[in-house]
């Protein structure tokens, strides 16, 4: 069990995470991640009013929705060991094939989606989901995986170049509330370099 320890106060122990794959049971958790991850992380690199009009039940039904028709392997950070009880959903990611804007699919992967309930992060637990999907693209045959970000959203770019990911120079924007707002691209290979 991980420790945290605070100036001047106890050691306290932190729960998690442990990670397995998501379930239906998952999805409204999940649903509050996105939300809350939205409204915390995109304060100020989005309409305001779109992120406060984001809705629990409709994001829940859509997480719902998508996991039951994806290919993508959604996974989850939570606070126990299986058969613990009542581990909490801390953290979701999510990838699959690198989706093209005319829906052909390439040899590569794309990281959908990475996100953090607002009160765990910086905790580790980000980086936890991220390591796991990079070595669960790799077994899965991907060269590459690929993601986008928010182009003013710095602390997400950092996490990525941090982990090995390299902006490739794309850019497109997607309509949030009337407002265009601009993503980057970054991508990583997933082929171990030789030695030597």
């Amino acid at each position: 069990m991980k420790t945290r320890h605070t100036p001047g106060a106890p050691s306290a122990p932190v729960p998690g995470p442990y990670l397995r794959e998501m379930t239906d049971e998952d999805c409204e958790a999940v649903a509050a991640i996105r939300v809350g991850g939205w409204q915390s992380a995109y304060r100020g690199l989005m309409p305001q009013p779109y992120l406060d009009a984001m809705d629990l039940g409709r994001e829940t039904e859509l997480r719902r929705e998508r996991l039951a028709a994806s290919g993508a392997v959604n996974l989850v950070a939570v606070t126990g060991p299986p058969g613990s009880p009542a581990p909490e959903v801390v953290g979701w990611a999510c990838y699959g094939a690198y989706r093209e804007d005319d829906g052909r699919r390439t040899e590569g992967g794309e990281l959908y989606t990475l996100y953090v309930r607002p009160d765990r992060t910086r905790a580790g637990t980000g980086g936890f989901l991220l390591a796991e999907v990079l070595v669960r693209a790799a077994a899965d045959g991907f060269p590459t995986l690929a993601l986008w970000v928010l182009r003013e959203n710095t602390g997400a770019r950092r996490f990525y170049e941090r982990a090995g990911f390299a902006p490739d120079g794309a850019e497109e924007d997607f309509e949030a509330g009337g407002s265009m707002v601009p993503e980057v691209r970054y991508v990583r290979s997933l082929i171990p370099r030789a030695a030597g």
